[in-house]
């Protein structure tokens, strides 16, 4: 046996061997050019064949029959070899690129800070020169020059004049990306490195607000420049970008003039507008810049009629340099503007104040969308449903343009107010233009309607992380939704459903099904389809699915993202999905404020968390926990809803109230959310449905461990860590999947360690919507059954190997399942029951 190996063994590790087999001398004889194509042909099909797969192989061609199964089975191991080595050469080569880049970026950005060290060091000095020699004279030269304006008017009507203004932009623009005419400071959380996205800064003193942003990309400069001149497909708060004209300039480059609108976040704030001059061209070693400023002196927007409703505001220098590198480009991003935040009321000016709400909203996005474009380009993004990148990014457009339309409420998009008042917390609007559906399909034209109707709100919130409460309200749609509301908007939006009589009595099974369909490449934005089971009251309609689809994004669930906004906006849709299907989206969007500036660990000991983990990582100490709830209680954020609902022309005043009452009633189920997931006191929070008499979650371990040893005799944990806090850790981190249910006539988790959740494909918060029976299968439901009584009666019992099911149906084996009453320690009583799946794995 030894013998016959050792050739084997010789042929897979050589580097040459794969184009040669050993024969029954023992000689090795290099395969011809037809047997390598036959093999060739079989392995693009399938690279892993199987025994009889080979051996019916070596039958169906003939010039295969003097290789023994054995050397194909060494070809393909080869082959496979060769292909994964091939791979892992190429990311290598990717990786050194990209380290090349960053280095060489990381040098630049040392250089420049260098510079400004030395700067500041001289202004220090003269400062220092200054204060200790008092001037006894005025100079009165000094006061000419002051008085001098540094820069002539000239005529921004005359070319000439535009392409002055262009190159003094330029060289503002560069001496920001490049220089250190801004002093930059390090974004918080966004620390440079091999796996990072880029080169984040923001400038705390500067006129305005300021973000920049520096990365890699593997795309053209030319392309690179289309993508983030279109600025209104990846700033999802353009509204509208026109060039009205333009000019050609040297070195084949041109000047525009662009008129830009900017959505207003909430509904507390108006939307901003630009009057700006863009200019487009090539420096002398390769590179290409786009760089903008306003201009001053120009007057309303195209529309004079909704230039009321908006604020103008000012863009300094910025723009993009785009210098070309080994395996794509290298991008410079500066956006500074100044959003005039005398405009909005004072709760909110710290948003217009905020350089990192710019960086999140402006300068991140765009690095971001065009790295998305990149990959989305090589072909490494796979997406679901066979849907197209680009289709799916339009969906994401449509659903963020389709929200921001309803929240402003646009005039010029036939939008008007019914309550104008000012006296009601919920603003009713309503567009009976029915121009807004951005479907090109005129099938879905929905004449019938009256129109769309729009319940709009904002509230302030404390104590509460943005990204934990959109998580919240996307993995619980039943804790603040109204089944039978949304029945009715998603039945009367579909084409040829104007027939439908009026709202019926509907009920939610629980059944929230996701299908995910894309998310960007940090995961920082997620779209997805959601399923909501539903049942008729009514008997004619008992036969008869009454499923609810809702197309959905999610954006902002990184709770380490500063200044970050998070976003949950959905609309129903067809269950057939077509890409050309209307959309009439609604949803909530929560916006962080800063009372103060504060450092990257003050920002960061914000965030809060449902999960167990926190309370294993910040353990039990009382100091800990009161600097944790003091920086938690500091935290305010902006929520604004908006939900759209379509009408018939003669149900207008009835769908109005029902669309008043129904936002209340959400208003009222976020805050009460917000108030279940926020720190109260000391305590950890384990999630909104645990009742008032639960054990927390340490005492809830030692309960575990201590009536396993009861009842079984043997010890869950190890002894040395059967006591003290490390109960919690150990039995968090513990191989099985243990799992708590209620003792109720339906059993639901109230309880998993980090196994559990895995084996489930849950979260913490999600996994108290699951019901016992829902993770086994028919015959796992028959053992539970059968040993039941068994388990009430001598406190545990062991179920046989078996397969259960994950919440997003996947099947999982498990060896064996135990199953043990968990007594409370003061009463002796049973408070739920322990299971534990050992040596489980998906199949």
């Amino acid at each position: 046996m030894a013998m016959e190996v050792a050739p084997l063994h010789r042929e897979s590790s050589s580097s040459g061997s794969i184009n040669k087999h050993l024969t029954d001398d023992g000689k090795y004889v290099r395969y011809t050019a037809e047997q390598v194509e036959a093999l060739e042909r079989v392995y693009a099909e399938c690279p892993k064949p199987s025994s009889l797969r080979r051996q019916q192989l070596i039958r169906e061609c003939p010039i295969l029959a003097n290789i023994e199964p054995k050397q194909i089975k060494v070809w393909f191991q080869n082959r496979r070899c060769r292909e994964k080595q091939r791979k892992e050469s190429s990311r290598l080569q990717t990786v050194n690129r990209k380290l090349t880049a960053m280095n060489k970026l990381l040098m630049e950005e040392n250089d420049r800070l260098q510079k400004q060290v030395s700067q500041l060091v001289c202004e220090n000095g003269f400062m220092r020169q200054q204060l200790q020699t008092a001037p006894t004279a005025t100079d009165a030269s000094c006061d000419s020059v002051v008085a001098t304006p540094q820069h002539s008017l000239r005529d921004a009507n005359n070319p000439a004049g535009l392409l002055s203004i262009a190159e003094e932009t330029l060289s503002e623009f560069l001496a920001k990306a490049t220089g250190t005419a801004l002093e930059w400071v390090q974004m918080p959380g966004m620390k440079p490195g091999p796996d990072s996205i880029g080169i984040f800064s923001i400038s705390q003193r500067c006129g305005g607000v300021a973000a920049r942003a520096c990365g890699l990309v593997s795309l053209e400069p030319k392309k690179i420049a289309e993508i983030l001149k279109d600025r209104s497909s990846w700033f999802r708060d353009c509204r509208n970008l026109e060039v009205f004209t333009m000019f050609p300039a040297g070195n084949a480059g041109t000047i525009e003039l662009v008129y830009s609108q900017i959505y207003a976040p909430t509904t507390l704030a108006p939307a901003r507008d630009m009057w700006t001059l863009r200019y487009t061209t090539s420096l002398e070693n390769g590179s290409l810049v786009v760089c903008e400023r306003s201009l001053s002196g120009y007057g309303a927007g195209p529309n004079a009629a909704a230039a009321a409703q908006f604020v103008r505001a000012e863009m300094l220098p910025s723009g993009y340099l785009i210098r070309p590198c080994e395996g794509g480009s290298i991008i410079h991003i500066v956006d500074h503007l100044n959003l005039q935040a005398w405009s909005v009321p004072e709760v909110l000016r710290p948003l217009y104040e905020s350089s990192k709400a710019v960086a999140q909203k402006m300068t991140i996005a765009a690095l971001r969308y065009v790295r998305q474009v990149a990959h989305e380009t090589s072909g490494e993004v796979v997406y679901g449903l066979g849907r197209q990148p680009a289709v799916l990014r339009t969906f994401n457009q449509r659903l963020s343009r389709g929200f921001n339309d309803a929240i402003n409420g646009f005039n010029d998009d036939g939008w008007s107010l019914m309550n104008a008042d000012g006296a009601e917390d919920v603003i009713i609007a309503v567009n009976s233009t029915k121009n807004l559906i951005g479907a090109n399909n005129s099938a879905h034209s929905l004449s019938f309607l009256g129109g769309i109707l729009c319940a709009k709100a904002s509230m302030l919130l404390q104590n509460v992380h943005p990204a934990v409460l959109v998580c919240f309200l996307r993995e619980h749609h039943a804790e603040w939704a109204d089944f039978s509301v949304d029945a009715y908007s998603a039945a009367l939006w579909k084409a040829g459903s104007y027939a439908y009589p009026g709202m019926r009595p509907m009920r939610f099974t629980g059944s929230q099904i996701t299908m995910p369909l894309g998310h960007t490449i940090e995961q920082e934005e997620l779209l997805e389809v959601i399923r909501l089971e539903g049942h008729s009251f009514a008997q004619e309609d008992a036969f008869v699915s009454q499923d609810i689809h809702l197309l959905q994004i999610c954006s902002g669930i990184d709770e380490n993202a500063v200044g970050a906004c998070s976003e949950l906006v959905f609309a129903p849709i067809d269950e057939m999905f077509p890409d050309d299907a209307p959309l009439l989206p609604s949803g909530f969007r929560i916006i962080p404020l800063e009372s103060k500036a504060k450092d990257t660990q003050e920002v960061l000991t914000t965030n809060c968390t449902l999960d167990l983990t926190s309370s294993l990582e910040a353990g039990l100490s009382i100091n800990h926990a009161a600097v944790d709830g003091s920086s938690c209680h500091s935290l305010r954020s902006v929520l604004t809803i908006a939900f759209q609902f379509p009408f018939e022309s003669n149900l207008q005043d009835n769908v109005a109230t029902m669309a008043r009452q129904y936002v209340r009633s959400v208003i009222s189920s976020v805050q009460r959310v917000a108030m279940a997931i926020s720190p109260s006191g000391l305590s950890p929070v384990l999630g909104p449905k645990l009742s008032a008499g639960s054990p927390e979650a340490l005492t809830l371990a030692h309960w575990i461990c201590q009536s396993h040893s009861y009842h079984l005799g043997a010890e869950l944990l190890r002894s040395d860590s059967a006591g003290g806090d490390s109960v919690l850790k150990h039995l968090w981190h513990h191989p099985d999947a243990i799992l708590c249910c209620s003792l109720k006539s339906l059993p639901v988790f109230i309880f998993a360690n980090q196994a559990g959740l895995d084996m489930l494909e849950t979260t913490l918060v999600a996994l108290q919507d699951i019901t016992l029976d829902k993770i086994f299968n028919e015959s796992g439901r028959q053992a539970l059954y059968t040993e039941f009584a068994k388990l009430m009666q001598q406190g545990f019992a062991c179920l046989p190997a078996g397969i259960c099911m994950s919440t997003m149906g996947r099947n999982v084996s498990y060896e064996q399942a135990v199953a043990w009453k968990v007594l409370s320690a003061e009463e002796n009583a049973v408070h739920c029951i322990a299971f534990s799946f050992v040596n489980w794995s998906f199949l």
